[in-house]
């Protein structure tokens, strides 16, 4: 494969969004008369069985096995990978969805934030946490 391809793992995101997610699965909920079950507490307990379930596909991989496009990963465990994180993003919007909270405009508010607190000219290349970048307060109108 020469450098310009797109590796064979490439997401396609195609026009899934989180709203028809959320719509999805209240839903589904719904029809199976669920939501006596789906209280943020329980929906929180499944969600961490899940992200348990999604890293045990990764646990004895090494990094050399678990570097970017996944190289050396079958298409029976890619497709495994992928019904795990569906699972994960399933309960986690399922969870938002009961408590109340807009996830994508979290999610909008979050990188918002995060590119106060990481600002490219001080954190482009650096692991650090924000707390630890040569970072000055921003200025404001006062």
């Amino acid at each position: 494969m020469d450098s310009d391809s797109t590796p064979p793992c490439a997401p396609s995101w195609g026009e899934y969004s989180l709203q028809h997610v959320r719509e999805s699965a209240e839903a589904f909920s719904a029809e199976r008369e669920w939501e006596q079950f789906h209280t943020p507490r329980n929906l929180l307990l499944a969600l961490v069985g899940e992200v348990g379930e999604l890293a045990e596909l990764f646990q004895w991989k090494g990094d050399a096995g678990c570097g970017p496009g996944l190289p050396g990963w079958s298409d029976a465990e890619r497709e495994h990978l992928g019904e795990e994180m569906s699972d994960v993003l399933i309960y986690l919007i399922r969870l938002a969805d009961r408590c109340g909270v807009s996830l994508a405009e979290a999610v909008r508010l979050k990188f918002e934030k995060n590119a106060l607190k990481y600002p490219a000219e001080h954190a482009r290349g650096s692991a650090a946490k924000y707390t630890q970048l040569a970072v000055s307060e921003p200025k404001t109108n006062s």
